[in-house]
């Protein structure tokens, strides 16, 4: 049986209404994919906390979590993800790639011209549609 690893991806949204993406570098597993920064959900983390940690250790800013927005399991050839995403609000702090090759702000319509990591693609397709966040 595939190990299951729960993770939970930001949706941050800027004043310009752009999505931040990251792209994955070349050290990372899947290297060189787009998705929505984040992590691994720790043991006894309740997704607020799980994103708010996250953000802080790779991005160096701070996030508030607003709300739950996709929650998609997708299986890869050596192991299975439970992605959550969740929407947040940049709190404190700019946000910077220090795990990434780099970070984008794009607009809803553009970010499916992105090559995304497989399990990113549902929440990446919900927000595209989605006129305006909150």
């Amino acid at each position: 049986m595939k190990k299951l690893l729960k993770v939970v991806g930001a949706i941050i949204e800027n004043e310009n209404k752009e999505i931040l993406c990251a792209l994955r570098s070349p050290k990372m597993n899947m290297p060189n994919l787009w998705e929505f920064p984040g992590g691994k959900i720790e043991k006894g983390e309740d997704l607020k906390a799980a994103i708010e940690r996250e953000i802080r250790e790779e991005l160096d800013c701070r996030v508030e979590f607003i709300e739950e927005f996709n929650d998609n399991t997708h299986e890869y050839e050596a192991f299975v993800v439970n992605l959550i995403t969740v929407k947040c609000k940049l709190s404190e702090g700019f946000p910077t790639a220090k795990e990434h090759s780099k970070l984008i702000w794009l607009k809803r319509e553009n970010l499916a011209s992105l090559k995304w990591a497989p399990a990113d693609i549902p929440a990446m397709e919900q927000l595209a549609k989605e006129n305006t966040m909150f």
